[in-house]
């Protein structure tokens, strides 16, 4: 009966495996790994003896021990690897966030009069139209209520007065 319960859930976790590999939910790199766990978990359900064999042969006693040994060797190794992975992964981050800034400082240098408008407080702008950008000539906030007057910049032009 134990034998039949490992070789059915050795074959779930081999489905389980090639149906995540089949939507694409996990990459092929990751999958060869889980693909020779469920491998071995199938030869081990299959035939358990193996398992006595090589417990006999390692020197443990208990063959449940090897297997619980050989799994936290595998979530040990599978942890170092994902460590590597996240550290990869954050320096190619650090590395893209460096070039967009310098990139975004060479537009900026230029063309001053049409800076990003994500430089002023509006993100997620920055795939507007150029026509509907407002160029910058120093002043922060346009003053109103004076068209023509004082506070006129090129981004609030003075208004025409319509006379009928």
């Amino acid at each position: 009966m134990e034998t039949i319960a490992a070789f059915v859930l050795a074959i779930i976790i081999v489905a389980v495996i090639l149906d995540l590999l089949r939507r694409k939910k996990i990459r092929e790199k990751y999958a060869a790994l889980w693909l020779i766990v469920g491998a071995a978990t199938v030869v081990l359900g299959a035939f358990p003896q193996l398992l006595a064999i090589a417990a006999e042969t390692v020197g443990v006693e208990v063959p449940s021990n090897l297997l619980f040994a050989l799994g936290i060797l595998f979530v040990l190794g599978v942890l170092l690897h994902l460590s590597v992975e996240i550290s990869s992964v954050e320096d190619e981050t650090r590395a893209l966030a460096e070039e967009v800034a310098i990139l975004r400082a060479q537009l900026e240098a230029l063309a001053p009069e049409r800076a990003l408008p994500s430089d002023k407080g509006a993100a997620g702008t920055l795939a507007a139209p150029a026509k509907n950008r407002v160029p910058d000539h120093g002043s922060a906030v346009p003053e109103h209520g004076s068209p023509g007057g004082k506070g006129a910049s090129a981004a609030h032009p003075p208004q025409k007065q319509k006379h009928p």
